[in-house]
Protein backbone atom coordinates (compact mmCIF):
# COMPACT_ATOMS: atom_id res chain seq x y z
CA UNK A 1 0.00 0.00 0.00
CA UNK A 2 1.33 3.14 -0.76
CA UNK A 3 0.56 5.25 2.15
CA UNK A 4 -1.32 8.23 0.08
CA UNK A 5 -4.53 10.09 1.47
CA UNK A 6 -7.58 9.17 -0.46
CA UNK A 7 -9.18 12.19 -1.89
CA UNK A 8 -12.12 13.50 0.10
CA UNK A 9 -12.99 15.29 -3.15
CA UNK A 10 -15.44 13.52 -5.27
CA UNK A 11 -13.53 12.88 -8.94
CA UNK A 12 -15.60 13.80 -11.90
CA UNK A 13 -17.72 11.63 -13.09
CA UNK A 14 -19.22 10.93 -9.46
CA UNK A 15 -22.99 11.22 -9.26
CA UNK A 16 -25.40 13.07 -7.19
CA UNK A 17 -26.88 10.76 -3.70
CA UNK A 18 -30.15 8.83 -4.17
CA UNK A 19 -32.96 8.69 -1.47
CA UNK A 20 -34.24 5.09 -1.07
CA UNK A 21 -38.20 5.57 -1.56
CA UNK A 22 -38.68 3.55 1.35
CA UNK A 23 -36.16 5.75 3.56
CA UNK A 24 -37.33 6.58 6.55
CA UNK A 25 -39.51 9.99 6.77
CA UNK A 26 -37.91 13.22 6.97
CA UNK A 27 -38.03 13.82 11.20
CA UNK A 28 -38.48 10.00 11.88
CA UNK A 29 -36.47 8.58 14.39
CA UNK A 30 -33.68 6.13 13.52
CA UNK A 31 -32.90 4.43 16.22
CA UNK A 32 -29.76 3.31 17.32
CA UNK A 33 -28.36 0.86 14.91
CA UNK A 34 -26.86 -2.00 17.18
CA UNK A 35 -27.33 -1.32 21.20
CA UNK A 36 -23.59 -2.03 21.78
CA UNK A 37 -22.83 0.95 19.59
CA UNK A 38 -20.70 4.14 21.21
CA UNK A 39 -22.30 6.44 19.56
CA UNK A 40 -26.33 5.68 19.48
CA UNK A 41 -26.46 2.72 21.75
CA UNK A 42 -28.36 4.17 24.73
CA UNK A 43 -26.41 2.47 27.71
CA UNK A 44 -23.03 3.90 27.21
CA UNK A 45 -21.44 6.29 24.98
CA UNK A 46 -22.60 9.37 23.40
CA UNK A 47 -26.41 8.43 23.36
CA UNK A 48 -27.12 10.38 20.16
CA UNK A 49 -31.03 10.13 18.73
CA UNK A 50 -30.84 10.46 15.20
CA UNK A 51 -33.53 11.55 13.13
CA UNK A 52 -33.85 11.40 8.95
CA UNK A 53 -33.57 14.58 6.80
CA UNK A 54 -34.70 15.93 3.62
CA UNK A 55 -32.65 14.25 0.94
CA UNK A 56 -29.78 12.14 2.04
CA UNK A 57 -29.37 13.78 5.00
CA UNK A 58 -29.31 13.09 8.76
CA UNK A 59 -29.78 15.46 12.05
CA UNK A 60 -28.97 14.99 15.60
CA UNK A 61 -28.65 16.57 18.88
CA UNK A 62 -25.41 15.96 20.84
CA UNK A 63 -24.79 17.03 24.61
CA UNK A 64 -21.29 17.30 25.57
CA UNK A 65 -21.63 15.85 29.52
CA UNK A 66 -18.70 15.28 31.69
CA UNK A 67 -17.57 12.03 30.85
CA UNK A 68 -17.15 13.89 27.88
CA UNK A 69 -14.34 16.57 28.45
CA UNK A 70 -10.97 16.52 27.27
CA UNK A 71 -9.39 20.17 28.42
CA UNK A 72 -11.56 20.82 31.88
CA UNK A 73 -14.62 22.09 30.64
CA UNK A 74 -14.60 21.22 27.39
CA UNK A 75 -15.22 18.64 25.02
CA UNK A 76 -13.07 15.93 23.92
CA UNK A 77 -11.54 16.66 20.17
CA UNK A 78 -12.09 13.25 19.43
CA UNK A 79 -15.44 12.45 21.59
CA UNK A 80 -16.66 15.66 18.85
CA UNK A 81 -14.71 13.74 16.32
CA UNK A 82 -17.30 10.37 17.09
CA UNK A 83 -20.41 12.42 17.22
CA UNK A 84 -19.75 13.40 13.24
CA UNK A 85 -18.76 9.97 12.72
CA UNK A 86 -21.51 8.46 13.76
CA UNK A 87 -24.15 11.09 12.36
CA UNK A 88 -22.08 10.20 8.90
CA UNK A 89 -22.73 6.64 9.16
CA UNK A 90 -26.53 6.80 9.68
CA UNK A 91 -26.51 8.58 5.88
CA UNK A 92 -26.42 5.02 5.01
CA UNK A 93 -29.76 3.94 5.95
CA UNK A 94 -31.16 6.55 3.93
CA UNK A 95 -29.69 5.56 0.67
CA UNK A 96 -30.03 3.63 -2.17
CA UNK A 97 -32.55 2.62 -4.92
CA UNK A 98 -32.02 -0.68 -6.58
CA UNK A 99 -34.12 -1.46 -9.77
CA UNK A 100 -35.37 -4.36 -8.09
CA UNK A 101 -37.41 -2.06 -5.69
CA UNK A 102 -36.21 -3.86 -2.94
CA UNK A 103 -34.79 -1.76 0.04
CA UNK A 104 -31.36 -2.83 -0.81
CA UNK A 105 -29.94 -0.29 1.91
CA UNK A 106 -26.31 0.30 1.18
CA UNK A 107 -24.03 -0.52 4.28
CA UNK A 108 -20.73 1.88 4.40
CA UNK A 109 -17.85 1.87 6.73
CA UNK A 110 -15.38 4.84 7.18
CA UNK A 111 -12.45 5.29 4.70
CA UNK A 112 -11.28 8.75 5.21
CA UNK A 113 -12.53 11.59 7.78
CA UNK A 114 -10.88 14.99 8.35
CA UNK A 115 -12.30 17.37 11.48
CA UNK A 116 -11.76 20.99 11.08
CA UNK A 117 -12.54 21.89 15.07
CA UNK A 118 -13.46 25.93 14.87
CA UNK A 119 -14.33 26.85 18.01
CA UNK A 120 -14.22 25.20 21.47
CA UNK A 121 -17.68 23.47 22.85
CA UNK A 122 -17.86 23.89 26.66
CA UNK A 123 -19.84 21.55 28.97
CA UNK A 124 -23.11 21.01 28.51
CA UNK A 125 -23.33 22.60 24.92
CA UNK A 126 -26.05 21.18 23.13
CA UNK A 127 -24.30 20.23 19.39
CA UNK A 128 -26.81 20.07 16.54
CA UNK A 129 -25.51 18.09 14.40
CA UNK A 130 -26.04 17.69 10.23
CA UNK A 131 -24.80 15.45 8.07
CA UNK A 132 -25.51 14.59 4.50
CA UNK A 133 -24.29 12.77 1.34
CA UNK A 134 -23.04 15.13 -1.53
CA UNK A 135 -21.78 12.72 -3.90
CA UNK A 136 -21.40 9.08 -4.91
CA UNK A 137 -18.92 7.50 -7.07
CA UNK A 138 -18.75 3.69 -7.38
CA UNK A 139 -18.21 2.16 -3.73
CA UNK A 140 -17.16 5.51 -2.72
CA UNK A 141 -19.43 7.86 -0.71
CA UNK A 142 -18.70 11.34 0.12
CA UNK A 143 -20.04 13.17 2.63
CA UNK A 144 -20.01 15.73 5.12
CA UNK A 145 -21.12 17.12 8.61
CA UNK A 146 -21.29 19.84 11.12
CA UNK A 147 -22.05 20.58 14.63
CA UNK A 148 -23.77 23.86 15.79
CA UNK A 149 -24.16 25.52 19.13
CA UNK A 150 -26.87 27.71 20.14
CA UNK A 151 -29.27 25.87 17.75
CA UNK A 152 -29.44 24.36 14.14
CA UNK A 153 -28.49 27.28 12.51
CA UNK A 154 -26.17 28.76 15.30
CA UNK A 155 -22.38 28.97 14.76
CA UNK A 156 -20.34 25.74 13.33
CA UNK A 157 -18.47 24.72 16.45
CA UNK A 158 -16.86 21.43 14.46
CA UNK A 159 -17.05 20.09 11.00
CA UNK A 160 -15.71 16.98 8.71
CA UNK A 161 -15.51 15.71 5.28
CA UNK A 162 -15.26 11.75 5.29
CA UNK A 163 -15.27 9.08 2.53
CA UNK A 164 -17.43 5.96 3.30
CA UNK A 165 -16.62 2.78 1.36
CA UNK A 166 -19.63 0.47 0.54
CA UNK A 167 -19.22 -3.10 1.74
CA UNK A 168 -20.70 -6.48 2.29
CA UNK A 169 -21.89 -7.76 5.61
CA UNK A 170 -19.26 -10.40 4.89
CA UNK A 171 -16.54 -7.04 6.67
CA UNK A 172 -18.04 -7.40 9.67
CA UNK A 173 -18.21 -11.23 10.22
CA UNK A 174 -14.68 -11.69 8.79
CA UNK A 175 -13.28 -8.66 11.02
CA UNK A 176 -15.62 -8.70 14.04
CA UNK A 177 -15.99 -10.79 17.38
CA UNK A 178 -17.71 -13.74 16.75
CA UNK A 179 -19.68 -13.82 20.09
CA UNK A 180 -21.30 -10.35 19.32
CA UNK A 181 -21.46 -11.42 15.25
CA UNK A 182 -23.29 -14.31 16.17
CA UNK A 183 -25.17 -12.62 18.55
CA UNK A 184 -26.64 -9.97 16.29
CA UNK A 185 -27.03 -12.15 13.32
CA UNK A 186 -29.75 -14.37 15.83
CA UNK A 187 -32.15 -11.59 16.02
CA UNK A 188 -35.28 -12.54 14.85
CA UNK A 189 -35.62 -8.83 13.54
CA UNK A 190 -33.76 -8.80 9.61
CA UNK A 191 -34.34 -5.06 9.98
CA UNK A 192 -32.35 -5.12 13.10
CA UNK A 193 -29.98 -7.22 11.89
CA UNK A 194 -29.71 -5.37 8.70
CA UNK A 195 -28.77 -2.18 10.74
CA UNK A 196 -26.06 -3.64 13.02
CA UNK A 197 -23.79 -3.87 10.33
CA UNK A 198 -24.14 -0.56 8.93
CA UNK A 199 -21.28 2.05 10.56
CA UNK A 200 -18.43 -0.11 11.54
CA UNK A 201 -14.85 0.45 10.80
Amino acid sequence: MSGAKTALKPPDGARAPVRHPDAPAPGDVLGAHYEGCFGCGQEHGLGLELRAGDGVSVTAEFTVRTGHQGAPGLAHGGVLTAALDEALGALSWLQGAPPSGSWGRVIAVTGRLETDFLRPVPMGTVLHLDARVTAVHGRKIYCMATGRTGGPDGPVAVRADALFIEVKVDHFIKNGCSEEIDAALADPDQVKVARAFEVNP
